[in-house]
């Protein structure tokens, strides 16, 4: 009987295994996901270097997002950048892209406003 018993338990474990696969709440696709970003204007509160900031971002075209980071001053261009590019990547880009500044951010009206895509 103890030659059987390892056979047995490879035949538990593959059915056990094959049931898996018929589950109906469990769909395995391989469809490659979208190339472009749909989706509606946002607003977050981003945790950076200690202090909570207001980021809003919309859409404007084809993975391109206009942005705006509220709470820094004039003299944290670099920061505001950083806080856009990282959240749109987070927020917005597929799976491995990353939010890329499109040219120059603008402080005007206690906020710094720029345009970001993903790529």
């Amino acid at each position: 009987m103890r030659k059987h018993i390892p056979g047995l338990i490879l035949l538990a474990a593959a059915l056990g295994l094959a049931a898996c696969g018929e589950s109906p709440d469990v769909r395995v696709t391989r469809n490659k996901p979208a190339s472009q970003v749909v989706m509606k204007p946002r607003s977050e509160p981003i945790f950076y270097n200690g202090r909570t900031y207001q980021l809003d971002f919309a859409p404007k075209g084809p993975n391109l997002f206009d942005m705006a980071v509220s709470g820094m001053g004039p003299k944290q261009q670099k920061d505001a950048v950083a806080v856009a590019t990282s959240s749109l990547g987070y927020y917005a880009c597929p799976t491995g892209q990353k939010g890329r500044l499109q040219g120059n951010p603008v402080y005007a009206d206690a906020k710094w406003r720029m345009q970001a895509k993903c790529g």
